[in-house]
């Protein structure tokens, strides 16, 4: 997801001119938030957006065949519930030697919580799954990771096969 297009900026501002980013949400006014200060800092041309859930778009560009092995760097912050279809997925599209982001690896510190730790519902039910991409991320041995602590925990995974 792009939300407010933070990320999306910083993004844009640190590639190359004629760099292409395709940023999707499920909410097209997510993306107008920001795009006032992406267009005043000139990197709107940069930006391909997709409004609607990823995993079709996804499914489409693997389907094509054009985009396997093209992309170099995915960012995911999306529905925590689907990160291990979005990895199935983005794996065939990044570049050996790319890079795939995952958002919220660390889930508000719970990942490391016991079991029966109070949380709220919303980030007990999440958690399942971020503990469980977590885990596939580990053995997955087409990739090296690296989960880094800021923020919320950001795990980047460098595809070596």
């Amino acid at each position: 997801g792009v939300y407010t297009g933070y990320s999306l900026l910083a993004t844009a501002l640190a590639l190359p001119d004629d760099a292409k980013i395709l940023a999707m949400d499920i909410n097209r006014e997510n993306y107008e938030l920001g795009l006032p200060i992406i267009q005043k800092a000139g990197v709107a041309h940069k930006i391909d957006f997709k409004e609607g859930p990823a995993l079709p778009v996804l499914d489409q560009l693997i389907e094509d065949g054009k985009s396997h092995g093209s992309f170099d760097f995915i960012f995911v912050d999306a529905d925590k519930d689907n990160y291990l279809n979005y990895h199935k997925r983005l794996i065939e599209l990044v570049k050996v030697g790319g890079l795939i982001g995952y958002d919220n690896t660390l889930w508000n510190g719970t990942v490391a919580a016991p079991d029966d730790a109070p949380m709220r519902k919303y980030i007990k039910y999440y958690r399942d799954f971020v503990l469980e991409l977590n885990k596939t991320l580990a053995v997955d041995p087409r990739i090296e990771i690296c989960m880094l602590p800021v923020g919320d925990g950001i795990t980047l995974c460098r595809r070596i096969k």
